[in-house]
């Protein structure tokens, strides 16, 4: 189904296509960081960090923030 929208089969080919927002969104999920605490960092409102949230899964293609996170982390240590 993947192909056939013309993704990637790999989330973590999908990583360019979050905004930097996002990418500062998704890394702050990535070490298990709560809606709340990623707006109190990002100084932002937990409702738009919801909002990054389900942008971030939806074009990763993924279940949930959890595998958005794990997406972001495994593609942190690919780059090492």
């Amino acid at each position: 189904m993947a192909a056939m929208l013309g993704r990637s089969e790999d989330p973590r080919g999908r990583l360019a296509l979050l905004t930097a927002r996002e990418r500062e969104v998704v890394s702050l999920v990535a070490d298990q960081r709560h809606n709340e605490e990623i707006a109190r960092i990002l100084v932002i409102s937990v409702r738009t960090v919801e909002g990054h949230v389900a942008h971030i899964i939806d074009k990763l293609g993924v279940a949930d923030r959890e595998e958005a996170g794990r997406c972001w982390r495994s593609a942190q240590q690919a780059q090492r």
